[in-house]
């Protein structure tokens, strides 16, 4: 076999690996021209270990890009163990201010560039129209197509402004769907019309706005394409290109039930090179044998005819194009570490006035983790402890880990002030039977939604955060100290 077209192989695919050191034999594929590495939570313990870590990555291979999930909000990579500082793109859609929008990507990209991440696996640039969306829900800016553009556009900006590269995630749009595709493979049943008004235009915006890279979805599309995914569908993928979109296409994780489920990870990787992707994302936790196996089915396609020589190379072309627009973007000083946003109360929905609360007790009633969060500290909770006592002196967290059993969570509190908090309370019947049993005892107490709100029907909120990280809580914490006004 061509050493070139193996060679090129290699630079086509993305893994992941679990814990904080570079293991040996990731360090051998990055010498063979690995195409990059992503990192998870497993992987961060300290900014100067992921520093040591991404060193190390691109000591064994230069042009390896490395990328992370680091949207802000629920989702965070680098600041998982703490929450991340930024507020969820959901929040910064209802602030609705472009410039604070630019000055968040600005602020991750900074952070990122001194890590030695090359990529940040965002924007968002799903429109939000399903509010029961399983998987996208606060991760995206909105349920308006012009208004996910324009944040799209703007967070683009101001992450690449610092450094780092952009991906627009998920082509052609994840928002309107019931179903996870970690977990299944979801259907937007719409027609091209109404794709093309609702779906499409953020990621235009994001093209204008110059973002290297593109991510795909593992959805079914039928009005585009009724027998294959996005990430397999040249047709789909072929959208992008007659936008004008010239940077790499990469996929989201492969190990993914929507685009490995019943056909393994090996043969996704060999369609989804077949459609037009450039950049294969693996998984959180690959071993060599996988990769190998991964190498081995797409070198043995392109000698079946299954996948063109030509296709191989085109794709490892647009990788080594990216590690060197990243550099592009770096060609110029680092800018200083920006602080963070201050948290706002006046950032979020209240319906009612309420005075200031004293010496509450915040329930918090356990939910699923979003599986692109993957487990991190949520809401307010014992991780917050100093704000808490700062803000809320003698505030009291309680985990209600079974939701349908919340009222025998009160006893203990008579006559103590009751915040009652939760991911998605429309969403998840759990959720809501908690909520049902708090106000059936104490009509008093205030229901905070810390997901993707539905201010219709029950349960009937009190205020929406518009994310469950660090920066939608402690704009929490300041408006219960406060009272709303």
């Amino acid at each position: 076999m061509d050493a070139a077209l193996r060679r090129a192989v290699g630079t086509t695919l993305m893994p992941g690996f679990a814990g904080p050191a570079l293991p040996d034999w990731l360090a051998d594929e990055l010498g063979r021209r690995l195409g990059g590495v992503c990192l998870f939570g497993t992987n961060v313990e300290t900014p100067e270990q992921v520093r040591g870590l991404t060193e190390a990555i691109h000591a064994a291979n230069p042009d390896a890009v490395v990328c992370v999930d680091e949207e802000g909000g629920d989702v965070t990579r680098l600041h998982h163990a703490e929450g991340s500082p930024y507020p969820s793109m959901a929040l910064l859609g209802r602030i609705d201010d472009e410039l604070l929008t630019e000055r968040v990507g600005r602020g991750i990209g900074a952070e990122l560039r001194a890590a030695g991440v090359d990529l940040d696996l965002a924007p968002v640039a799903d429109v939000n129209s399903n509010p029961r969306n399983p998987v996208i829900g606060v991760r995206s800016f909105g349920a308006d197509a012009a208004l996910v553009g324009r944040h799209v556009a703007a967070y683009t900006r101001g992450l690449q402004s610092a450094g780092v590269g952009a991906v627009a995630k998920h082509f052609p749009g994840h928002g309107d769907t019931a179903a996870d595709s970690h977990l299944a493979l979801p259907t937007i049943e719409v027609d091209a019309a109404e794709l093309a008004a609702r779906d499409l235009p953020p990621f235009e915006a994001a093209v204008a706005a110059g973002t290297l890279a593109v991510m795909t979805s593992h959805l079914m599309v039928p009005a585009l394409d009724a027998e294959l995914p996005a990430t397999f569908s040249g047709r789909i993928l072929g959208l992008l290109r007659e936008r004008g979109f010239t940077g790499a296409i990469v996929s989201d994780a492969l190990d993914m039930a929507g685009a490995s489920g019943g056909r393994g990870i090996p043969e996704a990787a060999v369609l989804a090179l077949a459609a037009g992707v450039d950049l294969l994302c693996i998984g959180s936790d690959n071993s060599p044998d996988e990769v190998a196996a991964i190498r081995e089915h797409v070198l043995a396609a392109v000698a079946a005819g299954r996948l063109s020589v030509e296709r191989v190379h085109e794709a490892a072309g647009r990788v080594r194009a990216l590690a060197r627009e990243v550099g592009r973007l770096r060609s110029g000083p680092a800018g200083p570490l920006e602080e963070p946003p201050r948290p706002d109360p006046e950032w979020l929905w209240h319906r009612r006035p309420f005075g200031p609360v004293v010496a509450p007790v915040l329930l918090r009633l356990a939910s699923p983790a979003n599986i692109a969060a993957g487990e991190v500290v949520w809401g307010l909770g014992e991780h917050l402890r100093a704000e808490l006592d700062a803000a809320l002196p003698g505030a009291t967290c309680v985990d209600v880990q079974h939701p349908t059993r919340a009222a025998s969570a009160l006893a203990p509190y008579p006559g103590r002030p009751i915040v009652v908090q939760g991911r998605d309370l429309a969403r998840v019947g759990s959720l809501r039977e908690g909520v049902r049993q708090v106000r059936a005892q104490r009509p008093d107490a205030i229901v905070v939604d810390l997901g993707w709100p539905e201010f219709a029907g029950p349960p009937r909120l009190d205020v929406a955060t518009f994310g469950a990280g660090r920066a939608s809580a402690l704009a929490l914490i300041a408006l219960l100290a406060e009272g709303s006004r």
